[in-house]
């Protein structure tokens, strides 16, 4: 056998498995949904957000300042909550001579209070976002 009688096995088979894969359909990659076949059934805000246009841009821009607005107000919240705790002890010295299981009143609670206040704060912040995410969802896909 020859060298080039050796090549025209592999050769047939690139072939069939080319023309094979020209009857296949071709893949595409979709990235964020199909535009074109979908613009009479999306909503249009949907396509303002997908197309990043002002009105998209402005409604996401509502979304991040009312998230932050409900991060501020709790942190401004705990701010004043933490900061009371001393000025408390403060102005009424009789609390600090207080103490429960040979502890001092004003260690307990400033050294364990603030850790579940903290937590129930973290819980009320996560549920605030959640509905603030759910309201933003449910207005555009109306």
């Amino acid at each position: 056998m020859s060298r080039h009688d050796a090549g025209k096995p592999e050769q047939a088979a690139r072939e069939a498995w080319l023309g094979e894969q020209a009857r296949k359909p071709r893949r595409r990659r979709v990235v964020l949904a199909d535009s074109t076949k979908a613009r009479g059934k999306v909503p249009r805000t949907i396509i303002e957000l997908e197309e990043q246009t002002s009105v998209g841009e402005k409604l996401i821009r509502d979304l991040i300042k009312t998230q932050l607005r409900s991060a501020f107000g709790l942190a401004f919240a705990v701010l004043v909550g933490m900061c009371l705790l001393p000025i408390t002890f403060y102005l009424f010295p009789a609390i600090g001579d207080l103490e429960v299981l040979g502890i001092g009143v004003p260690w307990l609670l400033l050294g364990l209070a603030p850790f579940p206040a903290l937590y129930a704060v973290g819980w009320v912040f996560r549920r605030q976002a959640e509905r603030h995410e759910r309201d933003f969802v449910n207005m555009v896909d109306r």
